[in-house]
């Protein structure tokens, strides 16, 4: 997957991005525009993927310390294979039409970005930054990337054309909804965890997520055995983390994912997740 989600954004910015001078969002699109501004204004070469690389180097040291370490060392592999990519695969134009490049490269680049997230890892740059902002502060950093995105448009649009900010605008615009439609964080699903090992289950789910469980109890109807069923409803972007919690407690557990329409009732926001975080961290502290 890692392969994939590194192929697919190298095309992306190789095949259809960087020839109609469509910029991507986030630090790809700034190291684009780097790498476009350089050229253009001093006539230093300087590679796309060379400067995403560099640009995700103390991004990655970051995340290192304060996300984990299996999370930035896969997200960092996939940046230096699309970095590799990005260098080895020519520049090629498929089509002359803009909007198609606009339109196709966003739809790849997200479909790349979309996988990566659902898997558990990223493709670097903000989905880094994001992720540590979420576990140390409980926000999102939606108005920093839409500030970066406001930026890169905007240099592209004095630079070369405000058509070329309105192609970049569209392909930033394709590529957020394909991510959302693969993985939306705000999203909710219920996942019905059967399992003999109830106690150690929740605890482990509990050492992860914070998010209230409910307990069934249950009879095997083939083999007649007793076991539990865990309820708990978490986001899309929980579920990673609640399946590897139910993996590494119990291999054998069946577990049922149900899309969630709505939720009545409690269900912690970031904010109060944070506020929980903190009260527990003070109590242990005190004792």
């Amino acid at each position: 997957m890692y392969f994939f989600a590194a192929i697919t954004n190298a095309i992306a910015l190789n095949n259809f991005l960087i020839p109609a001078r469509v910029y991507g969002a986030g630090l790809n699109g700034v190291s684009q525009l780097l790498s476009s501004f350089l050229f253009d204004f001093s006539h230093i070469e300087i590679s796309t993927g060379l400067l995403i690389m560099l640009f995700n180097i103390p991004i990655a040291l970051l995340g290192w310390y304060k996300v984990g370490r299996d999370f930035t060392l896969f997200s960092f592999l996939t940046v230096a294979l699309m970095s590799i990519f990005s260098m080895i695969l020519p520049i090629q134009e498929v089509t002359n039409d803009p909007i198609m490049n606009a339109i196709v490269g966003g739809v790849i680049s997200g479909v790349g970005v979309g996988l990566s997230l659902k898997y558990g890892f990223s493709t670097g740059g903000m989905d880094i930054v994001s992720m540590v902002l979420a576990k140390t502060t409980g926000r999102s950093i939606g108005t920093l990337m839409f500030g970066i995105n406001f930026i890169v448009i905007s240099l592209a649009g004095f630079a070369y054309g405000w058509e070329y900010a309105l192609y970049t605008l569209l392909s930033i615009y394709v590529l957020t909804k394909v991510v959302d439609t693969i993985h939306t964080s705000h999203q909710k699903v219920t996942a019905m965890i059967v399992t003999q090992h109830s106690a150690e289950m929740t605890t482990a789910i509990k050492e992860k997520l914070i998010r209230g469980i409910t307990l069934l109890p249950a009879k095997g109807g083939f083999s007649g055995a007793d076991s539990s069923v865990l309820m708990v409803v978490v986001t899309r972007y929980e579920l990673y983390d609640l399946e590897q919690a139910v993996k590494e407690t119990d291999p054998f557990a069946f577990v049922n994912i149900l899309q969630t329409n709505r939720v009545i009732g409690e269900f912690w926001d970031s904010d109060r997740q944070k506020s929980h975080r903190e009260e527990t961290k003070r109590s242990q502290e005190n004792r």
